[in-house]
This record gives structure tokens, C-alpha cells and sequence, in this order.
């Protein structure tokens, strides 16, 4: 973290980039391989780009090339160089960020929150900020080399679980309420109903009171769809 302290003071937003240790098509990369050459953060290098979740072909392409680096969403940066980039991209979120700022430390902290908080547009800081900065040759990458995941969806939760007794399944909440006859993957039970999987490999089951998921983990992630869907039914109250 040293050298991504030392990149940011020389004016640069810095991204920390993970080592890649398979080409997985679950993360988004950031493709960085010009040296800055600052003395004392030797393995900082210039961001080209950031490029969204791959196929799987894609990502081995990346892995093979050395110039990407998994986008873990973290940054170490000048507040005034982030703030300056989200004037110029999203001025709408930046006024009511900077209306809540100024309100921070006053008696009307809680109701400029309340009157504002829920007006803002909801765009991720990755298009507010990080990819126009990288365009405008702002935005640096420091290499990271340490277990990390992004814990965004079920098969993640499953990697970073032991499964139960070497079965090759996962399960989380009470495991007397799981029957499991030779499946892997994982299982959230918290319904209090018993569940009974048999002969399923790489399976993702989240049972609650009030609604029911079942997929393969490969294709864990496709639950913002699902999401989407229950939104458009007016469902919501069941997220």
C-alpha cells in the first residue's frame, strides 16, 4: 500500500489491480503496462483501461498477455482529484454530494441526508470516476498480490466457505435441516424446512421464508435478473 500512497501524492488516482491467478470471467480487469517511473513506487503503472466482466476465452487471452490485473474496486486517491472528476462526469451526484458534505457537521445533517440522499443518480464510481480519469491519463494501477475476492454473488460465497466435511457442498444456516446425497456446491438454508438435494454437481439452493432460489453456480451471478424481474412484478419486498 506504500507505493499506491506515494502514486496518489504524485497526482494520481491509483486502482489497486489483483494477480490474476486463473482467467476467471466473474471480474472486471484493468489493463495497465506503461512503467510511471516514480522512484520510490517502481510498480506503479499508467491505466490504458477498464474493461468489463470477459468470456472465458477473453480472460485467458488477458491472463496470457501479463498487461491485466483483476479490478477489485479499490482506490487510494486525492479527494480533490476524485471530487474534480465527478463535477466534470456526473454534476448532478456531485452537487448533492457537496450539499451533503457541507450539512455534515451541522444540526441539519440528518434531514439535507434525507431530502437528498435518495435524489441522487446511482452510478457506480467506476463510470463517474474511474474510466473517464483513465481516459484523461489520471488513473494509475499498483499491483496487489494477496488473497482477494469479490464477494458479489453465491458461487463466491461458496469458494471462500470449507465445505461440509469434504462432502463437496457448502452449507450455511442449520445443517440438520440439509439432506445431501452426493451433490456439490452450496446450500443456504435458513427456512427451517428441510431440504433434500440428490445427485447435483455445482449447485447454488438459498432457501428463506418467503422465496426460493435454485441454480447452477456457474450461473450464480445471473440473479440480478432474477432481481430485475421481481422489481418489474412489484415484488420488491421480496429482496
Amino acid at each position: 500500500m506504500t507505493e499506491a500512497v506515494i502514486t496518489a501524492a504524485s497526482g494520481k488516482i491509483v486502482t489497486i489491480g489483483i494477480t490474476p491467478t486463473e482467467p476467471s470471467s466473474a471480474f472486471g480487469y484493468i489493463r495497465a503496462c506503461t512503467p510511471l517511473g516514480l522512484a520510490h513506487a517502481p510498480n506503479a503503472l499508467a491505466v490504458e483501461s477498464f474493461v468489463e466482466k470477459p468470456d472465458s476465452e477473453t480472460a485467458q487471452k488477458y491472463l496470457d498477455s501479463g498487461d491485466y490485473t483483476w479490478n477489485a474496486g479499490m482506490f487510494v486517491a486525492p479527494v480533490s482529484l476524485m471530487l474534480q472528476h465527478l463535477e466534470k462526469n456526473e454534476p448532478e451526484l456531485y452537487a448533492g454530494v457537496m450539499k451533503i458534505a457541507k450539512a455534515w457537521d451541522t444540526p441539519e445533517r440528518e434531514s439535507i441526508m434525507d431530502q437528498t440522499w435518495g435524489t441522487l443518480p446511482k452510478t457506480a464510481i467506476d463510470y463517474a470516476v474511474a474510466e473517464p480519469a483513465a481516459a484523461a491519463g489520471d488513473v494509475a494501477m499498483v499491483p496487489g498480490s494477496f488473497s482477494w475476492d469479490d464477494v458479489g454473488d453465491f458461487d463466491a460465497v461458496a469458494r471462500l466457505n470449507q465445505e461440509k466435511h469434504g462432502e463437496g457442498l457448502t452449507i450455511l444456516g442449520d445443517e440438520d435441516n440439509v439432506i445431501n446425497q452426493g451433490c456439490s456446491g452450496i446450500v443456504v438454508a435458513n427456512s427451517n424446512r428441510k431440504i433434500s438435494v440428490i445427485g447435483l454437481e455445482d449447485i447454488v439452493v438459498v432457501d428463506t421464508p418467503d422465496a426460493l432460489l435454485v441454480a447452477p453456480r456457474e450461473r450464480a451471478q445471473a440473479v440480478k435478473d432474477t432481481v430485475a424481474e421481481l422489481k418489474d412484478r412489484g415484488l420488491a419486498d421480496l429482496l
